[in-house]
């Protein structure tokens, strides 16, 4: 989400939620180690990554069916379960939730589950402090992002996540599912509510861009959420459909922290929000082509283009999504839609998934091309290097 030297990282992506989700119990998984550069979230002037000769010694080592694990991140409930999915299926990432064994925060843990992947392996958990915080028993608590803006700096904030930054990666975590970048003045205890730093864009800004800072130097991912926007949002998306204000009237507050911090080196996660204007009937921003090109173009709301990998919040345990389809269905719509990475709380589905996607890319309704793409896009994220 904002800018500093090369970095190195890896990263592994609930059920409540992944990252939208506003219980204290939701959690994401952790990520193998890799070099993550700040400028993952800046558009790439050599074109898409799937054109590019350099990737193809990388793609070189996976199969089709892998290619397609690699744009998946799944919660994983401890040790065994992470090891079986990424030996078997060579998932791109685990995400560490609330129901994970936490013996599994811990680097030689993580350790021994990353030494089954063929590639760099994510893992990722979502660690924002406050309510949504998944590692305080590691690492130790930290106040809402709203007490945090209203009680520190940004510079003493920066510093204050540069402590935790390092603490998160000293266990084995490659990315962490933060900073909440919407714009709310929500109740505390609503879906978005003390999430959020400020009612005020620039203040969301402000302290977001101290965070990824933070995250950019010690090597860890950061993922700013959830586009675009879910601080006005009509309710909570674990429990039903949510409906933001018309794309418009987004421009000047929801859309503003992510215009701002685009090119800040984080990845972006996309919520499941149905946004008038933008939007179809029933095809939240989550599984939007539409939301997709906004992002990647950046013209529809006054921003750079942007290359950086596109993660979905949670696809199997919130309502907004589940009440409309399968996971098989929710997966293959996102990655045709666009987005990069497919994230979900539970490792059962993979083998279910996967074949949905071959099946996918062998009818052409998934480009192969397209699945390339995405694979090296996670790989630069992940610090690999292509030689591009």
């Amino acid at each position: 989400m904002r800018k500093s030297p090369v970095v190195v990282f890896a990263v592994l992506a609930a059920v409540a939620t992944a990252c939208s989700g506003g219980s204290s119990n939701e959690t994401t998984p952790a990520a193998s180690s890799s070099a993550a550069g700040p400028s993952a979230g800046a558009a790439d002037p050599s074109g898409t990554p799937a054109q590019n000769a350099c990737g193809a010694e990388y793609l070189a080592q996976l199969t089709q069916r892998e290619k397609l694990a690699q744009l998946l991140t799944v919660g994983i409930t401890g040790s065994a379960d992470a090891s079986n999915v990424v030996s078997s299926e060579q998932v791109g990432g685990i995400f560490i939730g609330s129901w994970t064994d936490t013996s599994l925060l811990n680097a030689s843990a993580l350790d021994a589950v990353k030494a089954n992947a063929k590639v760099p392996l994510m893992v990722t958990i979502d660690e924002e402090g406050g309510r949504v915080s998944r590692a305080a028993n590691v690492i130790g608590t930290a106040p809402s992002a709203r007490v945090i803006a209203q009680t520190q700096s940004p510079d003493e904030y920066y510093q204050f996540t540069l402590t935790r930054s390092q603490a998160l990666k000293d266990v084995g975590i490659t990315v962490d599912f933060a900073p909440d970048t919407d714009v709310s003045s929500q109740p505390d205890n609503s879906v978005i509510g003390d999430r959020s730093y400020s009612d005020d864009p620039k203040t969301v800004t402000d302290y977001a861009s101290a965070y990824i800072r933070a995250s950019n130097e010690v090597g860890l991912g950061s993922v700013i959420k959830h586009f675009p926007g879910h601080g006005s949002g009509s309710g909570d998306s674990h429990t039903g459909a949510v409906t933001t204000p018309p794309l418009d009237q987004m421009q000047n507050t929801d859309l503003v922290p992510f215009r701002d911090l685009v090119n800040s080196g984080a990845a972006v996660m996309v919520g499941h929000l149905d946004v008038p204007g933008l939007t179809e009937p029933d095809v939240p921003a989550s599984i939007s082509p539409a939301v997709m090109t906004l992002l990647r173009e950046g013209t529809g709301y006054g921003a750079a283009p942007f290359n950086g990998p596109i993660f979905t919040d949670d696809l199997s345990g919130m309502a907004a999504i589940t009440s409309r389809m399968s996971i098989e269905d929710a997966v293959e719509a996102t990655l045709v839609a666009g987005a990069d990475n497919a994230l979900w709380i539970s490792s059962d589905a993979v083998p279910q998934v996967l074949d949905r996607l071959e099946q996918s890319v062998s009818s052409g309704k998934l480009p192969a091309d397209r699945v390339d793409a995405s694979v090296l896009r996670m790989a630069r994220y992940k610090g690999v290097a292509l030689g591009c």
